[in-house]
């Protein structure tokens, strides 16, 4: 990472491709919801927590109110919290299941992967997302899929043989502007609630994962980075416009 980089708090460790702390210029806003950068807003409707099932091929996202830390709980009806979540990565959740109550089940952005807990639906606003995400790593592709429709896909570089992309599910949890678009982690990054199976901490960070663009082209549809899926720089500044945060990602 250059001094410039560091001076302005940058999101990525560098090199590594794997995200360690928010940059200057983020578009994630203080209830969580993601701006549009060229003006597109994310596509989504609210949602009403007593609502009936939603279309096919559409995910619920769960958008935290108010500025209070979250209360996570083991089990619906718990009398305590088992954490307590703050943060700029901890403002949208995935929504897994629904309980009579107001209970909601949801992955949580936090070691290990895949870990969800319970929350209260009176402490989020929920939203209908028809977006999501398929990552192939042995074919160095990733689909993005809004419903049915298939309106995105892309080769990509992924993790190296010692430092591997982790598989399974996530979701988008931050969409974070870089301060030099031709850097090398290209002009745009997202972060997800997925961390490194290998590095517990990098540059600084926990090891977080990200989907974000590249300066070195040369890199897609190889084992190339430290975990990081990396995108040409035109399909990063798509999704960019487009793609809500809380969108699943399915990592295989």
């Amino acid at each position: 990472m250059s001094t410039a980089a560091r001076r302005l708090g940058l999101a990525l460790a560098a090199a590594g491709l794997v995200l360690v702390g928010l940059v200057v210029g983020s578009l994630v806003t203080g209830d969580g919801r993601s701006s549009a950068p060229a003006g597109a807003p994310p596509a989504r409707a609210a949602v009403s927590d007593a609502a009936p099932r939603l279309p096919p091929a559409t995910s619920l996202v769960a958008n935290v109110r108010g500025t209070r830390p979250l209360a996570v709980y083991r089990r619906p009806g718990a009398a305590r919290p088992a954490r307590r979540l703050a943060g700029p990565a901890a403002r949208v959740y995935l929504v897994r299941e629904r309980r009579p109550g107001g209970w909601l089940r949801v992955l949580l952005p936090v070691r290990p992967n895949g870990a969800s807990g319970w929350i209260r639906a009176r402490r989020v606003e929920l939203r209908a997302n028809p977006y999501r995400i398929d990552v192939r790593l042995r074919a160095h592709r990733l689909t993005v899929r809004r419903g049915v429709r298939t309106v995105l896909r892309t080769p990509i570089g992924v993790g190296r043989a010692v430092t591997p992309t982790p598989h399974g599910l996530a979701y988008v949890t931050r969409l974070l502007r870089q301060p030099d678009p031709h850097g090398t982690y290209g002009p745009w990054a997202f972060g997800l609630s997925l961390y490194s199976p290998v590095l517990t901490s990098f540059g600084g960070g926990p090891g977080e994962v990200g989907i974000h663009g590249t300066d070195a082209p040369a890199g897609i549809g190889r084992d190339v980075s430290h975990g990081c899926i990396r995108l040409p720089n035109a399909a990063i500044v798509h999704l960019a416009r487009v793609l809500p945060l809380g969108t699943p990602v399915r990592i295989a």
